[in-house]
């Protein structure tokens, strides 16, 4: 038996967190989510302390968050600063690369034919909008308006990781059109949180394992796979209709990925949105444990694939 949790760690001083613990049984090749723990306001415990029981209680070994466990180059950085354009760190180097050159094919495709450039820019945006937005990557077309000025308003290595650009490069057009965000390491973490996750670190099991992920990305790789539909998504951005959206995403993978959930915690799912994220963290460990995840430029943070 094989079990994996996660947890999604963002929100304010009393944020009702919950705990999403999955196991493995290889013989009946069957998964089950053994438990779907939540902070109770009533409890003696703190956050921190409820955290730590839970982790040693299940014995877990492995744990997916949604909160950056690397820090931007400037948080290390001891050199007299050059600025952020010609800033010398090797990993910021590599991204200013990266950038350039994708602006600069991008240019040239212009300069070569425009008429055809605009041609193709619309054709890629009616179907990466309105057909099926996962056709290809963000970086694998004619740039979107959006994703050029994200690149011309450049990468900032006190706020971001490399792993944004990786993001942006792979999602940046989908995110942007399935739930009107962006993504940026720090983009909702404030100072005191990070404090916070620092100091619950070093009171946690030294041999757990812990990995980062983004629910957004799950979704986006459940939507790619057939398993959710669009609709599902946009569904989720409604206040009126979310609900039903987060019960209707879980029961489609409880039928599609083999994974058993108890009527009660399929209502905490339903009912609570970081119940929710928490359990997609936590299928996002299923992949894990079956190698089944995208190739990214870190370790530490892992996309789930869905064959």
């Amino acid at each position: 038996m094989s079990s994996i949790a996660g947890m999604s760690l963002g929100g304010g001083k009393k944020e009702n967190f919950f705990f999403c613990l999955i196991e493995f049984y290889e013989q009946e090749n069957r998964w089950f989510l053994k438990s779907l723990n939540q902070v109770k306001d009533e409890s003696k415990l703190t956050n921190d302390e409820i955290i730590t029981t839970w982790i040693e209680g299940t014995e877990v070994k492995k744990m997916i968050v949604d909160f950056p466990l690397s820090k931007p180059a400037c948080e290390t950085c001891e050199l007299v600063c050059p600025g952020m354009n010609f800033c010398p760190q090797p990993e910021v180097e590599e991204v200013r690369r990266e950038i350039s050159s994708l602006l600069g094919e991008d240019q040239q495709l212009n300069l070569k034919n425009p008429k055809k450039y605009e041609q193709e820019r619309v054709e890629d945006n009616k179907i990466h909008y309105t057909q099926n937005v996962l056709s290809k990557d963000t970086d694998q077309h004619i740039l979107s308006k959006s994703f050029k000025r994200k690149l011309k308003k450049g990468f900032v290595p006190y706020w971001n990781r490399p792993i944004d650009f990786w993001v942006w490069r792979n999602y940046y057009d989908q995110m942007l059109s399935l739930f009107n965000i962006s993504f940026d390491s720090f983009g909702n973490v404030s100072v005191m949180l990070l404090h916070k996750f620092n100091y619950l670190l070093r009171h946690l099991p030294r041999d757990l394992s812990i990995m980062e992920s983004s629910t957004h990305l799950c979704l986006i790789e459940l939507y790619r796979a057939n398993i959710i539909g669009k609709k599902n998504l946009m569904d989720l951005r409604d206040l009126n209709v979310a609900t039903l959206a987060r019960v209707q995403i879980a029961k489609a993978i409880e039928k599609k990925l083999n994974l058993f959930i108890y009527e009660k915690d399929l209502e905490l799912i339903s009912k609570h949105p970081k119940a929710f994220d928490s359990f997609l963290l936590a299928l996002t460990g299923r992949n894990h444990i079956l190698g089944q995840l995208r190739e990214t430029n870190s370790a530490e943070f892992i996309v789930p694939h869905f064959a």
